[in-house]
């Protein structure tokens, strides 16, 4: 059961056009191992006898449906959205968590639309590039069973860069890999569903999980242990929590295509760039145990998808930058690739030297900057001296949302979002210490 079976020139199609009904029957290839307990019984946890197959667009995103599958519920019909401030109210008292509720979608100005547009004019081959030495890299690692990875996204961040690694795979080696992509929650792990299914229907030692970009690498220690735990009580071996991404610059992982901290055009906006999709949703009352965890398709927003647009950009560069894309995959794949988690030490001294003392408040990085300043309630941006053009877009969301950026010498990233601490919507935060202090 491969995306190119369910394509619109796939078999089934062909099928479809000689008969009245074609019925789809899908066997697994692969049977996951059983751990033996005290006695010789295998442990069996419960489950549905078949998990639901992926939603693919048209009907869920704006993505073509060959070019991702996504583990997920649809709540489209759900309200989930509220406003920021009171999300951030409830997500600091500990009332809810961040993944119960959503941020109302954030509408571009044109100023900033036209920043976007600018910014992947400028960067389109620099990700190219990075899409390339990740992908090399991801397929040497793999070979010589290369041409059965499966590349597994963390949505939403992750699956723009799967697409993108899909699409190379295709052109420069003709490989046709399969891409899902799943839910990880800060605080409660994977969807376990959707391991389940990806194990049902492939060899887990195939999957690779690809994100956007590394913060201080925070959802490389989540999937560790949710891997671990998922082997632990499903007896399911194989998966490698390793994560490939396309930025590292908090040097977390051991799979990148560059340890620079550089705008990527997707970090930009919010589902717009990201098929239309919005963040997961893990809610007791609407994901049961058995369900996936859930998201919506924002059709209403399709006039301003620039999902197809972001993804063809990129692309249209592959051919010019494979050269210098394969050469530095081969570097790098002779070369010392030690996560040195300089980003975390980056951030647990930021956190106390502004009084914050959560690292969870301090989000490194364009791509999570940028996330703090569309989502969340933003309490000062520190950026690099002479930044330049890729802070362009931070600095407009900033003066837009009132947030003071103070420029500092020395940082392993560009820039650094802080979130208000101790915040009320009362609170006001103009040094972090006498926040921190009450």
């Amino acid at each position: 059961d491969t995306p190119a079976l369910h394509a619109p020139e796939g078999l089934l199609a062909q099928l479809a056009a000689h008969t009245p009904q074609v019925l789809l029957a899908v066997v697994p290839s692969h049977v996951p191992a059983r751990t033996a307990r005290p006695g010789g019984t295998a442990r069996v946890s419960e489950r549905p006898a078949m998990l639901p197959e992926p939603l693919r667009g048209p009907h869920f995103s704006s993505y073509a449906p060959d070019e991702v599958g996504w583990l997920l519920q649809d709540l489209s019909d759900v309200t989930l959205e509220a406003p920021t401030e009171e999300r951030e109210e409830a997500i600091q008292s500990g009332g809810a968590h961040y993944a119960e509720s959503l941020p109302v979608e954030y509408q571009p100005s044109e100023d900033y639309q036209r920043l976007f547009t600018a910014a992947l004019d400028t960067s389109a081959a620099r990700i190219a590039e990075a899409v390339g030495v990740v992908t090399e890299t991801v397929l040497a690692e793999r070979s010589p069973r290369a041409g059965r990875t499966v590349l597994v996204s963390l949505a939403r961040a992750g699956t723009p860069v799967g697409v993108l690694m899909r699409r190379w795979a295709r052109q420069r080696h003709g490989l046709d890999l399969p891409h899902y992509a799943v839910s990880i929650v800060r605080g409660r792990g994977i969807d376990a569903n959707a391991l389940r299914y990806l194990a049902a229907h492939h060899d887990p030692r195939d999957v690779v999980f690809v994100d956007g970009w590394t913060g201080k690498g925070a959802i490389t220690r989540e999937l560790k242990a949710a891997v671990e735990e998922f082997e632990a009580s499903e007896g399911i071996t194989g998966f490698d929590p390793e994560i490939a991404v396309l930025a590292d610059p908090g040097s977390c992982v051991r799979t990148y295509g560059t340890r620079e901290d550089f705008l990527i055009p997707s970090a930009c906006l919010n589902s717009t760039v990201s098929g239309l999709v919005s963040r997961t949703v893990l809610r007791a009352d609407l994901v049961g145990p058995h369900d996936y965890h859930g998201a919506k398709f924002y059709r209403e927003l399709a006039g301003s998808d620039v999902s197809v647009t972001f993804l063809d950009a990129v692309s249209a560069r592959f051919d010019e930058v494979a050269e210098a894309g394969e050469a530095r995959a081969k570097e790098l794949l002779a070369a010392d690739r030690t996560p040195t988690w300089e980003g975390w030490a980056a951030v647990e001294r930021i956190s106390e030297e502004y009084g914050i003392h959560d690292v969870n408040l301090v989000k490194p990085g364009v791509g999570e900057t940028t996330r703090v300043l569309l989502r969340r309630v933003p309490w000062k941006i520190l950026a690099l001296k002479d930044a330049g053009a890729d802070l362009d877009h931070v600095r407009l969301l900033a003066a837009q949302r009132g947030v003071p950026v103070e420029e500092v010498d020395e940082l392993p990233y560009s820039c650094v979002g802080l979130i208000h601490p101790r915040y009320t919507r009362g609170a006001t935060g103009t040094d972090g210490r006498t926040v921190a202090a009450r």
